[in-house]
């Protein structure tokens, strides 16, 4: 006796769930840059109303064959025809555009994560009520027009669930112009990548500030002796400001900003240290306290270090170091990225 065939193979819903995976997969196999939509690349089937205009067309010719009518004849010939060159402007209306992924700017977990989407039109035919959305979306929310040899940008939105990169979903371009008895549609994979960073904890505990000795006394405990004015450094308190020394200096040089410096006392130092968090917490968790703590001491205007695994960075502060400190969290413990 032979032995038992895989119901995998067995099952027709089976072979069919492969060959239509398959499918999709050769129809948005060369997705890599700019893509052309050619002709094989348009799938058309007829619409509801189109469905209708056949069996409309199916009773004029069996009415007009019975009582042999000539214009009955003519009418449901005219009507064909239109139908038929509705077929091919419809799949026209697709073919030949080409298609290019734009920017994806970074959000955090949660957020809507927008891509920017280019369809570009090199030829002399206009192309009119092209819907556009990702293939997740039961209705597309986006038509645009592209004029002869003209462009059109639009923006896709897709809800991000985890940190780390994201690559949108496929894209389904689809359009029933002109007369809307067919619909064309194709797909489209865009290569392009949006970073996720974790999202801030709300309750976040507050700044790990810590103070250290200070030999010259700069710091927001430094209070001890007078020692002088110096140039403002970021970071530095408003209440050291120097202002009868501010007041005296000319505008027309800037207005150069002073304040106070002691003798003595100690200064406050920010380190942002995973490690330091409480080992009992999830590791994501800790990593929203930390995205908390990095926007918040930006927002203070607070230099900080950032320790992350083994990466360390200095003191700083700026939209550069808040980038990265953040890009660090987002990519923490993702396989090809540094931990």
């Amino acid at each position: 006796m032979g032995g038992a065939a895989d119901p995998a193979t067995a099952r027709p819903d089976g072979w069919l769930n492969r060959r239509r995976a398959l499918w999709r997969s050769r129809a948005t196999a060369r997705d890599a840059g700019s893509v052309l939509l050619s002709q094989r690349r348009v799938y058309i089937l007829p619409t509801r109303a189109g469905l209708g205009f056949c069996a409309l067309l199916l009773v004029l010719l069996i009415g007009s064959i019975n009582y042999n009518l000539g214009l009955g004849f003519g009418l449901t010939f005219v009507a064909g025809a239109c139908a038929l060159v509705d077929m091919v402007q419809t799949t026209r209306n697709l073919a030949g555009l080409v298609l290019s992924p734009g920017r994806a700017p970074d959000v955090f977990a949660g957020e809507d994560a927008p891509f920017e989407l280019r369809v570009e039109n090199p030829t002399r035919l206009a192309r009119y009520a092209v819907w556009i959305d990702f293939e997740d979306v039961p209705e597309p929310r986006q038509a645009v027009d592209v004029g002869t040899r003209g462009s059109a940008t639009l923006v896709l939105r897709t809800p991000t669930r985890a940190r780390g990169w994201m690559r949108p979903p496929r894209v389904r371009l689809s359009t029933r112009f002109p007369l809307g008895l067919f619909r064309a549609w194709s797909w489209w994979q865009p290569d392009s990548r949006a970073l996720v960073y974790p999202f801030p904890e709300q309750d976040a505990p507050p700044l790990p500030m810590q103070g250290r000795p200070s030999p010259d006394g700069i710091g927001s405990a430094g209070n001890d002796d007078f020692g002088g004015v110096r140039s403002y450094q970021p970071g530095d308190p408003l209440r050291h400001l120097a202002w009868r020394q501010i007041a005296r200096l000319d505008p027309e040089l800037g207005g150069q900003l002073v304040t106070k410096h002691f003798e003595g006392g100690t200064v406050d130092e920010l380190v942002l240290d995973f490690d330091a968090l409480p080992a009992r917490l999830d590791e994501e968790l800790r990593l929203a306290h930390m995205a908390r703590w990095v926007l918040e001491a930006e927002q203070r205007a607070l230099p900080y270090a950032f320790h992350l695994g083994r990466i360390r960075y200095d003191a700083a502060l700026g939209t550069a170091h808040q980038a990265a400190c953040l890009r660090a969290l987002a990519l923490y413990g993702v396989p090809g990225e540094p931990a």
